[in-house]
């Protein structure tokens, strides 16, 4: 098995230092999607052996507030970007064109400012609400789920633009893609879950990465890499969302 297409997933996802020299050519970076659901468990195993340390060192609500710098730090927050920049657009009442045009735009109008806002806020609060015999393995979860819909919106949707930084993940549907990232959430959402929340988290976020590919179809006609990133950003959420609300309703 080559790694270097898992290393190329893991600098071009992340801020760790993985040396160039271990991520290939420009074939090995075209690869890299199939990787990215085991550059969110990578990276969700990393928050919790963090969140471990802070909670020991600190009070949980300090912790949550250092857990969520983390959690932004981590990817460099390039998926916060996305966010900013797809809110910018999708809310602007414009056309497709000049929605992409939005897109490109570095700075940030006041709809991406809230989304931004909003999105971690709503993170802070569910750390904060997680109960605390599912908090480390929910925390494992939830940039797996965002790293696991990627690879599939990308081979599922057509590219918007005729070049960007994610042209290369554009792709023909692909049930390998769809095959490794159902098996990568569901097997660890089974383990540190059990049955009823270890299958209700993966079809959850199935839903909500569907419903995300098709607003984002039908508002510029597929996916950019903002779009993607805000994908990512929105999805991390539903795991921590739904064991919050079966804890809310006494189901488990």
């Amino acid at each position: 098995m080559n790694p270097k297409p898992f290393f190329s997933a893991l600098r071009f996802l992340t801020i760790l230092p993985v040396p160039e020299s271990w991520c290939g050519d420009e074939s090995s970076f075209r690869k890299s999607p199939d990787w990215y659901p085991l550059v969110g468990l990578t990276i969700g195993l990393l928050l919790a052996l963090l969140d471990l340390i802070l909670c020991w060192l600190l009070p949980t609500p300090v912790a949550n507030v250092f857990l969520l710098l983390a959690m932004i730090a981590i990817s460099g927050a390039l998926h916060l970007d996305g966010l900013a920049d797809s809110a910018d657009a999708f809310f602007s009442s414009r056309g497709r064109e000049q929605m992409l045009e939005i897109m490109k735009d570095s700075r940030s109008g006041p709809m991406g400012v809230t989304a931004i806002m909003m999105v971690l806020f709503l993170k802070l609060m569910l750390l904060m609400t997680l109960p605390e015999d599912w908090r480390r393995q929910v925390i494992v979860l939830m940039p797996l789920a965002g790293r696991c819909v990627l690879p599939v919106l990308s081979s599922w949707l057509p590219y918007a633009r005729t070049d960007g930084t994610a042209s290369f993940a554009a792709n023909t549907f692909s049930w390998k893609r769809l095959f490794i990232a159902l098996v990568m959430l569901t097997i660890p959402s089974l383990f540190f879950l059990g049955w009823l929340a270890g299958i209700g988290i993966p079809v959850v976020v199935i839903f909500g990465g569907w419903l995300a590919g098709l607003y984002s179809r039908r508002k510029i006609g597929g996916f950019t890499g903002d779009t993607l990133g805000a994908t990512c950003e929105l999805i991390e959420l539903l795991p921590a969302l739904s064991i919050v609300a079966l804890a809310h309703q006494g189901i488990i």
